[in-house]
């Protein structure tokens, strides 16, 4: 199925978001932030605090620093030193348990494996059209058979704010030499994906799998229900 909900112009480069767009992310987060609570859990104290002290620290963090809510590993890493602050570590100590807790979680992380269907339809995409990513999470994209498929891969945080905002769209833009209506973003949420690329002046297409309620009300340009439907745009 691909529906277009208004008529888009022809465009260059195709621009993906990566978790729950070209793999499910669900099981990876869920098994990545199990494998940081596994090391944490080793420390004295750790388990006494409860279920909500992560996330007080969390929100914490983000008080301390709220320029954090647009890098999620900067956030994990300040949160986790809030935590184990809080439970009296400090200096080397500190950083040492922070350090092998996030280690804890970005090996997990990374632990993806993208279908082989998806892998053939990129590469025949990238006869076609430029193929960049551009996402808010923390993966790291040479771990996993994703390295070399994109031109250029820019994440929240290391290369401007989170989306919706349109800075790592600007980049994007800046970077390959072209303008914002030569792009057509493809991602999973409206609120994020759709919305960003809207402000970036860029074309939108949403891959409509997730059963998330959005704020944003916004109508995306081209929408789908399964990433194998951009073979249209083979045609």
């Amino acid at each position: 199925m691909i529906r277009f909900n208004r008529a888009i112009t022809p465009f260059s480069v195709l621009s993906f978001d990566l978790d729950d767009t070209l793999y499910n992310n669900h099981p990876i987060i869920k098994a990545a932030v199990q494998a940081q609570f596994d090391y944490l859990n080793t420390l004295p104290n750790w388990q006494a605090q409860g279920k909500d002290y992560w996330q007080q620290c969390r929100e914490q963090a983000a008080i301390d620093n709220p320029e954090l809510v647009d890098n999620v590993t900067q956030w994990r890493k300040s949160t986790l030193r809030v935590a184990l602050a809080k439970l009296g570590y400090q200096g080397a100590e500190l950083e040492q348990h922070a350090n092998n807790a996030y280690q804890a979680f970005a090996d997990a992380r990374s632990q993806i494996t993208v279908g082989n269907d998806v892998l053939e339809l990129l590469a025949q995409l990238s006869k076609h059209y430029r193929l960049i990513a551009i996402t808010n999470g923390n993966v790291e994209i040479e771990r996993f058979n994703l390295n070399g498929v994109f031109e250029l891969v820019l994440q929240a945080g290391i290369h401007g704010k989170a989306k919706p905002h349109a800075t790592m769209f600007e980049q994007a833009c800046s970077h390959l030499n072209v303008k914002p209506q030569h792009i057509l973003h493809i991602g999973d949420s409206l609120d994020t994906d759709v919305h960003g690329a809207h402000n970036a002046g860029c074309q939108s297409l949403w891959l409509n799998n997730q059963a998330a309620n959005y704020a944003y009300k916004g109508l995306a340009d081209v929408e789908i229900k399964d990433i194998q439907a951009l073979k249209y745009f083979l045609k």
